[in-house]
């Protein structure tokens, strides 16, 4: 079926972080504002109100709400691995909360676009917490099943295991790895769409000496921000707002990217010319964010303990509805 409302949710995975492009709000473009050029039509709009390092209960207490008020009939969310990566974390009440919030969305009229989380298992920081993604992924499943939501399973796609799909700082995906979850995107959804699959550059060989050297820079540049952010308890998106925060018309035509026009979402021109909408954090200040009290840089084995509920015996795929 088409869509003509389609509204994102989310952290840094569906605001775009690491596919830079300076010409779009917050400096990022991403998979999500790929799959709007694809699903536009004449009487399409699309609203991005993600925004990175969120927490799963901020992003419905923040997003949710303003989603319902625009009548959407397609909206994406991925929620979660923020989370996930903290040193505790009651997975039961998290879901639960998440459970009635897509329940929400769904009573509102909108098909459900859901994820897991990625596999960190091949990660030499967190494939520690591999158990926990596991457990986290399970229960996104079932709450897909239940809400007859398309499902993303980003745990078994086994192509991210690549490092060319992701960004420097190893966290996020680098702009092939958003052009890839696009097309994953629309063929889960069942929409037809010529993107054609990035081809990737060649891998980088490195010495045992050299590869050493960029674990050290990347620990200086990317690892050590994001712990004193988290023992500070500061988000790096505290001081923007969603990216597309209401239902903009977009041009579409096959998306940018391979098979495209190139570029990144159209989005009109402002009335007086200029090149696009001024970035969302010039529309308002942002709503007050809650605090993290501490981070710790490596968690103890009583933070790392197993959560109240395991994986079942079995466990099936959620279908996915027509």
């Amino acid at each position: 079926m088409p869509f003509h409302r389609y509204v994102a949710l989310g952290d840094s995975f569906t605001e775009g972080v690491g596919d830079q492009d300076a010409s779009l709000p917050n400096g990022v473009r991403g998979w999500a504002d790929r799959v709007a050029e694809v699903l536009a039509g004449d009487d399409f709009t699309y609203a991005n109100l993600a925004i990175r390092g969120k927490q799963l209960l901020p992003i419905l207490a923040e997003q949710i709400d303003p989603a319902i008020e625009m009548k959407p009939d397609l909206v994406s969310i991925y929620a979660g691995a923020n989370d996930v990566l903290r040193p505790r974390i009651d997975i039961d009440r998290l879901v639960t909360a998440y459970d009635v919030a897509l329940g929400r969305l769904v009573d509102a009229g909108a098909h459900l676009l859901l994820f897991t989380a990625y596999d960190p298992g091949g990660s030499p920081v967190f494939g520690a917490l591999r158990g926990r993604f596991a457990i986290y992924n399970e229960l996104v499943r079932q709450v897909a099943e239940r809400h007859g939501a398309t499902l993303v399973d980003f745990w078994r796609l086994r192509d991210y295991r690549d490092d060319r799909l992701w960004d420097v700082d190893r966290m996020h995906m680098s702009s092939l790895g958003h052009q890839r979850m696009a097309i994953a995107v629309l063929d889960a959804l069942g929409v037809d769409h010529e993107l054609a699959m990035p081809e990737l550059p060649p891998a980088a060989t490195l010495t045992a000496k050299e590869r050493r050297a960029a674990h050290l820079d990347w620990a200086k540049a990317h690892a050590a921000p994001w712990v004193k952010r988290r023992l500070t308890g500061v988000s790096s998106g505290d001081n923007l707002s969603p990216r597309w925060p209401t239902p903009t018309p977009v041009e579409g035509g096959g998306g940018g990217g391979p098979g495209g026009g190139g570029g990144g979402a159209r989005h009109p021109p402002p009335r007086g010319g200029g090149r696009g909408p001024p970035p969302a954090r010039l529309l308002g200040p942002p709503a007050p964010r809650p605090r993290v009290r501490a981070y710790a840089v490596e968690p103890s084995a009583a933070a790392l303990r197993r959560p109240r509920r395991v994986l079942p015996a079995s466990a099936s795929r959620p279908r996915r509805s027509s």
